[in-house]
C-alpha cells in the first residue's frame, strides 16, 4: 500500500489489481469495438490497392465502376483536396497514388457505395494500366546503392554510427556471427476499422481504433485542407495493436469518402487487406564480432545492423535508433562501433512493433554472447554475470544508467527456479513436439534450456517533446465525492483505463472514477507506444489530482459541497537529447526495463518440431500499479516473443506477401503457450511517479533468443535466423 493509500484509506489503488471497467463486456462479447460501429444511412468504402511491389501508373479508367448501381463515390490522387502526403516522422508517403506505387498494396483508388459487396465489386472495375518495374528488395544492396533509387533523397532512411572507446581494441577471444531476424506481423484481432461522419460546419467526426489520436489528426487535417478544429477524432473500442496502429490505415480514406458523399462512411479491412494495410517489424540483417579476454570480460563489440523499413519511413529512424544504441545489449563493453541503416525497399512498409528495434539486435547479442561462453569455456549464464551492466554503468552512447539496472539478479533468479521434470519414457502424446497431430511417438526428441537477457528503452527518445494532458474533475454525485478523468491516451487492450482509476482512487481517495472517452477535445497524450502510457499519461493524471488537492486544501473529498474542482495539466518526463550524428553520443533515452527469460525446449530433431515446455522469465518493474496487469503483459510479450522465435514471419518473394492470412501466417495458441513461472522485481526509479518502469516491451526482447538458445542446445545446431524452421533442425 503507498503512503497515499495509507493517507486517504481508499481500496483499489495503487499496488492492487482491481477488475478492469472493460472487462466483463470483453469477455462476454458485448463489447463495442471499432469494426462495430453503426449509422443509420451509412455507407461502405473500400480501397483499390496495388498488385505490384513496384511499378509506374499509366491511366486510370473509372467510367465502370461508376456506373455500378449503388456507388456514390470514386476518389483518385486528384480528389485529395490537401496535401497527397502522410508520415508519421516523414511526410513521404501518398494517401492515394499519383504516378508510381511503391510496394504490393499501396493504395490507388477509393469506393463508396451502400452496402459493402458492391463496393468491392465497383472497386474491381477501375482500371489501373500499370508499366511494371524491377522492385529493391534486398536491404544490403539498398544501403549500396544498387537498384532504382525510390526516393528523392535516396534509400537510406537513416544511418545511426556509435562509436565508444577505442576503434581499434583488440582481444584474446573472438566470436563472429551473421544473423537474420523475419518479418512480423503484430496480428491484432480486430483488424482495422473505423467510421467518419461529415459535420453541419463542413468538418468531419472520425471513429477509429488507433494508438494516437492527435498525430492522426495531424496528418487527416493536411490532407483535407481543414482546419484541427474542424477534423474531430474519437476513439473506437481498439482489438490490439502493439505498434500497426501508430500509422494511418482508413484514417483520410474514410474521411476523404464521408465528406466527398455527405454521408456516414464505415471502412473495415478483412485478414487479408489487413496484412497489407499496416507496417510490420523490420527484417534485418546483423552482423556481430564480439571480442573478450580469456575470463569471457567483453573487450570490444563491433556491428553491422541493416534494417529493411520497406517503401516508406513510417518509424523506421527511432527504430535505427534503437537497434544502434541498444545494439550491444546489457552489458558493460569499453569499446563498441555499430552501425546501423535503416532503408526503404518496395517490400511492405515496416513500423513500429513490440520492442522497437531492441528485438532484432536482441536476438543478434545474445546468440553472441552464447558463443563467447563456448569459446570461453564458460557457462552461457557466468558469461552473462561477468559482463552485466548495473546501476552506473555507462552505456556506449556515454549516458549513465541512473537507477536500477539488476541483470545479474535477473539472472541469478532464474537459474534458481527448478526445471521442469524429465520426461518419462511413457508420455501423453499431447506433450511432444508435433504430438497433437500423432507425428511422433517421442522417439528422437530431444531436451535442451537456455536463457537471454534484454534491454528496451522506455517513452520517446532523443529530444522528443514527450507529454501528455491530462483533465481530473472533482464533485460530490449523489451524496458521493467522484472524479472524472479526460485524456487523449488511447486504450488499446493494455489496462489503461483501470491503472488511471487506481492512480486517481489513490490520490484523492474516491472510489468512484470514470474515464471518459478518448477523443481530440483534449491536448496531445502521444502515443500509446514505447511502454510509455503508464508513465506518462499516469504521471499528468498524477499531477493533476494533486492540482485537485491543492485546491481542495484541508478538506476532504466528502465537504466538497456544491464546488466543483477540476484541472487540466501539461506533465513531461525530464529531458533527452539528440544522438550526435558522428559518434551517437548523448543522453537520448528516458529509461531502461530489463528482462530475462529461460526456455526449455522439446525438440524432435527428426521432424525438425519444437515444443516449449517451460518459459521462465524475472523482470524489473520500478513498481507494479497493477500487479496482475504486470504479469499479464509480461506473459503476452513472452508469447510474441516465442511466435517469432518458431513460428511468424510474413514471407515475401520480390516484394510480394505469399501468406497474407491466419492460415498461413501462425500465431501462438493457447496450446503453444507453455506456463511460465515469472519473478516482478520492483527496484523504483526515482525519476518516474511511482517508481514505475515500463513494463510491456522487455519480455519481447529476451523470449526469443532464450527459447533458441534452447534448441542449440538440444540440437547442435548454429541457428542464425528466426523464426527457427524444420529444415534448420535437421539440416535439410
Amino acid at each position: 500500500m503507498t503512503t497515499t493509500e495509507q493517507a486517504t484509506g481508499t481500496a483499489n489503488g495503487i499496488g492492487t489489481s482491481p477488475r478492469r471497467p472493460d472487462g466483463t463486456g470483453k469477455v462476454r462479447g458485448e463489447f463495442a469495438y471499432s469494426s462495430d460501429l453503426w449509422h443509420e444511412d451509412m455507407l461502405w468504402g473500400a480501397t483499390l490497392r496495388s498488385p505490384h511491389p513496384y511499378a509506374r501508373i499509366k491511366g486510370i479508367d473509372l467510367t465502370e465502376a461508376v456506373a455500378v448501381q449503388g456507388v456514390y463515390a470514386v476518389l483518385t490522387h486528384e480528389d485529395v483536396p490537401g496535401v497527397n502526403r502522410y508520415g508519421l516522422e516523414h511526410a513521404d508517403q501518398p494517401v492515394l497514388a499519383v504516378d508510381v506505387v511503391r510496394y504490393q498494396g499501396e493504395p490507388v483508388a477509393l469506393v463508396a457505395a451502400d452496402h459493402p459487396e458492391t463496393a468491392r465489386r465497383a472497386m474491381k472495375r477501375i482500371k489501373v494500366e500499370y508499366e511494371v518495374l524491377e522492385p529493391v528488395t534486398d536491404v544490403v544492396k539498398a544501403v549500396s546503392g544498387e537498384g532504382a533509387r525510390l526516393h528523392p533523397g535516396g534509400n537510406i532512411v537513416r544511418h545511426v554510427p556509435i562509436r565508444h572507446g577505442n576503434p581499434n581494441a583488440t582481444a584474446e577471444v573472438v566470436v563472429t556471427g551473421s544473423y537474420e531476424v523475419g518479418m512480423q506481423d503484430q496480428a491484432f484481432l480486430g483488424p482495422e476499422s473505423g467510421l467518419a461522419i461529415p459535420a453541419e460546419d463542413g468538418g468531419v467526426d472520425l471513429f477509429v481504433a488507433t494508438q494516437w489520436l492527435h498525430v492522426d489528426q495531424r496528418q487527416i487535417v493536411a490532407a483535407l485542407g481543414l482546419p484541427e478544429e474542424k477534423v474531430r477524432l474519437t476513439l473506437g473500442g481498439v482489438g490490439g495493436a502493439f505498434g500497426g496502429r501508430e500509422d494511418l490505415s482508413i484514417q483520410v480514406h474514410a474521411c476523404l469518402l464521408a465528406l466527398r458523399t455527405g454521408k456516414p462512411v464505415k471502412m473495415v479491412y478483412n485478414r487479408e487487406e489487413s496484412f497489407y494495410g499496416h507496417v510490420h517489424r523490420h527484417p534485418a540483417t546483423l552482423h556481430y564480432e564480439h571480442g573478450a579476454d580469456r575470463d569471457g570480460r567483453l573487450v570490444y563489440v563491433k556491428a553491422r545492423i541493416y534494417l529493411d523499413g520497406g517503401a516508406y519511413a513510417s518509424s523506421t529512424p527511432a527504430v535505427v535508433a534503437n537497434a544502434a544504441t541498444l545494439g550491444v545489449g546489457p552489458y558493460d563493453v569499453p569499446n563498441v562501433s555499430i552501425d546501423c541503416w535503416g532503408t526503404y525497399t518496395n517490400n511492405p512498409p515496416c513500423g513500429a512493433m513490440r520492442g522497437f528495434g531492441a528485438v532484432q539486435a536482441g536476438f543478434a547479442y545474445e546468440s553472441q554472447m552464447d558463443r563467447l561462453a563456448e569459446a570461453c569455456g564458460l557457462d552461457p549464464v557466468e558469461v552473462r554475470l561477468r559482463n552485466a551492466m548495473s546501476e552506473g554503468s555507462v552505456l556506449p552512447t556515454g549516458q549513465v544508467v541512473d537507477s536500477a539496472a539488476p541483470v545479474a539478479e535477473l539472472l541469478r533468479r532464474l537459474t534458481a527456479k527448478p526445471l521442469p521434470p524429465a520426461p518419462l519414457e511413457e508420455r501423453d502424446l499431447r506433450t511432444l513436439p508435433g504430438g497433437v497431430s500423432n507425428t511422433t511417438h517421442g522417439e528422437g526428441v530431444v531436451r535442451g534450456v537456455g536463457y537471454a537477457v534484454g534491454i528496451k528503452n522506455v517513452c520517446f527518445s532523443e529530444g522528443f517533446d514527450d507529454y501528455s494532458t491530462a483533465r481530473v474533475r472533482l464533485e460530490v454525485v449523489g451524496g458521493e465525492p467522484a472524479a472524472t478523468v479526460q485524456t487523449a491516451a488511447c486504450e488499446v487492450g493494455q489496462g489503461l483505463v483501470t491503472v488511471l482509476q487506481q492512480i486517481v482512487r489513490s490520490e484523492l481517495g474516491v472510489e468512484r472514477v470514470t474515464i471518459l472517452p478518448m477523443d481530440t477535445t483534449i491536448g496531445n497524450a502521444g502515443s500509446t507506444s514505447a511502454s510509455r502510457q503508464t508513465y506518462v499519461t499516469g504521471g499528468a493524471v498524477r499531477a493533476a489530482c494533486l492540482a485537485v488537492r491543492e485546491a481542495l486544501g484541508p478538506l476532504s473529498p466528502y465537504e466538497l459541497g456544491d464546488k466543483v474542482l477540476d484541472e487540466t495539466v501539461e506533465w513531461r518526463h525530464r529531458p533527452t537529447e539528440t544522438l550526435d550524428p558522428e559518434t551517437g553520443a548523448g543522453n537520448a533515452h528516458v529509461q531502461y526495463g530489463f528482462a530475462a527469460h529461460r526456455a526449455v525446449v522439446d525438440v524432435d530433431v527428426d521432424l525438425g518440431l519444437v515444443k516449449v515446455v517451460q518459459l521462465d522469465c524475472a523482470q524489473d518493474v520500478g513498481k507494479a500499479l497493477n500487479p496482475q496487469a504486470v504479469l499479464g503483459q509480461i506473459q503476452g510479450g513472452s508469447a510474441q516473443g516465442l511466435g517469432l522465435a518458431v513460428m511468424e514471419e510474413i514471407q515475401t518473394r520480390d516484394g510480394k506477401i505469399r501468406n497474407p492470412s491466419f492460415t498461413d501466417y501462425l500465431i501462438p495458441t493457447v496450446l503453444d503457450m507453455p506456463p511460465m513461472s515469472i519473478d516482478v522485481l520492483e527496484l523504483a526509479d526515482p525519476h518516474a511517479p511511482y517508481g514505475l518502469r515500463g513494463v510491456g516491451e522487455p519480455p519481447t526482447i529476451s523470449s526469443t533468443p532464450a527459447i533458441v538458445a534452447a534448441i542449440r542446445a538440444a540440437t547442435g545446431q548454429a541457428l542464425t535466423r528466426v523464426p527457427v524452421r524444420p529444415e534448420h533442425i535437421t539440416g535439410t
